[in-house]
């Protein structure tokens, strides 16, 4: 790559950057919850970017560091306490939906069940639905039910990519050595975006990363 090149490239990204911040320095409220599919707001026609991960893993936790807010998505220490699908107005760009975290949670199997069909349900059959971005705990890498999560996906060609969360919890080098590893893992799937982001909520780490990758979605999208 030239020099001219690589400067037009860093520029470029530059500028998404800046976007990204704006984007989510706006106004964001929240202004749907869903139980059930039959509960969804109606489409219409705008672009819906999701965030799904296992129970706990600071979903709402990376919305709120995402727009700078401490209580813009209800946060817990107990696993399983987002309990529908929350759907937040970033501005008038786009729709963030927070997902009921899979896996374990401080509720009933029967609950458990009824929130994961819900998540299942929702990623087979939105077609406003952009992206899903897969929030993996960094300390522990990709599980089964990750990867469970990663076929209905490719499944359903539903683009989707890999957020790793807590990386203040990491020892150093840790954080490079989780990101190699993710990416291997995602090679072969067709819908995964190949970028791995690396975040910490915590110390904001990542979270302009984040961002940029939203605006550059929104740009690709011509929203």
């Amino acid at each position: 790559m030239s020099d001219e090149v690589e400067t037009r490239s860093q520029a470029a990204e530059a500028a998404l950057a800046e976007v990204g911040r704006k984007l989510f320095a706006g106004e964001a409220e929240f202004f749907w919850g869903a139980g059930s599919l039959d509960g969804l707001p109606p489409m219409t026609g705008g672009i819906e970017i999701a965030f799904a991960g296992r129970s706990n893993v600071g979903k709402s936790s990376l919305v709120n560091a995402l727009t700078g807010r401490k209580t813009l998505a209800r946060t817990s220490h107990t696993p399983g306490r987002t309990q529908e699908l929350n759907f937040f107005r970033i501005g008038d760009r786009f729709t963030l939906v927070d997902m009921p975290g899979y896996g374990f949670a401080a509720v009933g199997k029967a609950k458990v069940a009824a929130w994961t069909e819900l998540v299942r349900a929702y990623l087979r059959g939105r077609a406003s639905l952009a992206r899903v971005f897969v929030l993996v705990d960094s300390r522990h890498g990709l599980k089964p039910l990750d990867l469970e999560v990663f076929d209905l996906l490719d499944q359903s060609a539903v683009s989707y990519q890999v957020v790793l969360t807590k990386a203040d919890e990491l020892k150093k080098g840790q954080g490079e050595t989780r990101v190699a590893e993710t990416q291997a893992a995602l090679l072969r799937r067709p819908a995964a975006f190949p970028q791995v982001l690396l975040t910490s909520s915590q110390t904001g780490d990542g979270v302009a990363d984040l961002r940029t990758a939203v605006a550059r979605l929104l740009a690709e999208r011509g929203a």
